[in-house]
């Protein structure tokens, strides 16, 4: 039940953060590249996007974002993206960049069979443990990443969609089993992990010593929430938090650090919850009658804002020019209209939380309501 439940949560975020994000890919290239059907794998319309895939991917072992991988592609055009593989700027882990490519060439794999698929997950795996830091955090961008891209890299799900991939290759969860890696990746994948749950334990804010949640990106030496573009300020962030939450209550045996961030966490969801609004998209995006707005309701179920300000932990929202401001009627269309400024991602925690905290820390389980104050 709980396995159930905590994979349900990580399904239905990632759906929401693909349809809020603004992707720029087509929806087909993610329908395919996420599928999970074994007989969809040895069929010509597999391999002719496995072809495709594989021409993408750079010498670097990762994949760049942002660019539909599965349209037909004529054969000048996959010619000009083969010609592009030397390129070692643009591999990412940002916007499910690389890690959905490599679940993809390791389904092609159990499916056919074909070397070339299992040498380029490897090279993925590679790829993603070598952007690792000593102190178990990754950038969303290497090698060589430039400005914020330096940075602990929690924004979108970069940094737990990497962790997520390595602990499933370390434990042989299918399609990585069956031969896929050997011996020394899995031990490499869990050390990997391992290092990466410090960094986030490491990076989880404290108010007055107590753990709360965390912001989109941390610096990377003094662990401290950091910026990014600029209307990402330093902040507490709520949908990055809900994703790292998840991960922490995936661990088969939490011990009291784990426990102790996670009860933390939930406690911060509850205090911060915003009870009363929905967000109303209305127009069509991208065009000049496009809007959003919050609206009052009082049958609307708790919303989050993306952040809050690490003085006062009050919502707000923020326009390019950096200038944080309180309403989105404050901020001009493009930003209004063109991120994710309010998310229910938490709400989809708390009855994963009752039953992890009756089975893991009882005596430590905090008092949270979704449905209204305590």
């Amino acid at each position: 039940m709980i396995f159930n439940v905590k994979r349900l949560y990580r399904v239905v975020v990632t759906v929401i953060f693909a349809v809020m994000t603004g992707m720029t890919f087509a929806a087909k290239h993610m329908e395919e590249l996420r599928r999970t059907d074994m007989e969809f794998f040895t069929t010509p319309e597999a391999a002719r996007i496995g072809e495709q895939v594989l021409a993408y991917q750079r010498i670097t072992g990762g994949w760049p974002k942002n660019l539909d991988m599965c349209r037909p592609h004529t054969a000048e055009e996959l010619e000009e993206v083969r010609s592009q593989r030397s390129r070692v700027d643009d591999s990412t882990t940002d916007n499910l960049a690389t890690t959905t490519q490599m679940k993809f060439v390791a389904y092609m794999y159990q499916a056919t069979h074909d070397s070339r698929y299992r040498d380029s997950f490897n090279a993925g795996v590679d790829y993603l443990l070598s952007g690792q830091y000593d102190n178990g955090g990754w950038p969303q961008f290497w090698p060589n990443p430039q400005g914020y891209q330096i940075h602990i890299t929690y924004n979108d799900g970069a940094m737990v969609n990497t962790m997520t991939m390595l602990r499933d290759v370390a434990g042989q969860v299918y399609p990585f089993d069956g031969g896929l890696v050997d011996d020394s990746i899995l031990k490499r994948s869990q050390t990997a992990f391992d290092k990466g749950i410090d960094c986030i334990l490491a990076t989880q804010i404290r108010v007055n010593g107590e753990p709360t949640v965390w912001c989109q990106q941390h610096d990377r030496d003094t662990y401290a929430p950091a910026k990014a573009r600029s209307y990402e300020l330093p902040s507490f962030c709520s949908q990055e938090s809900a994703q790292i939450v998840s991960l922490l209550m995936e661990l088969p045996d939490p011990d009291d650090r784990v426990k102790a961030a996670v009860h933390g966490a939930m406690k911060w969801f509850d205090a911060n919850k915003l009870m009363g609004y929905r967000v109303e998209h209305t127009g069509a995006p991208k065009t000049p009658e496009a809007n959003t707005r919050l609206v009052a309701d009082p049958e609307a179920g708790p919303i989050w804002g993306r952040f809050y300000d690490l003085e006062n932990c009050e919502i707000y929202v923020c326009d390019r020019d950096g200038i944080p401001r309180k309403s989105l009627e404050e901020i001009g269309q493009e930003r209004r209209t063109g991120y994710s400024w309010y998310n229910n991602h938490p709400s989809y925690l708390y009855d994963v939380y009752d039953i992890w905290a009756d089975k893991h820390d009882p005596a430590g389980k905090v008092s949270i309501k979704l449905d209204g104050r305590n």
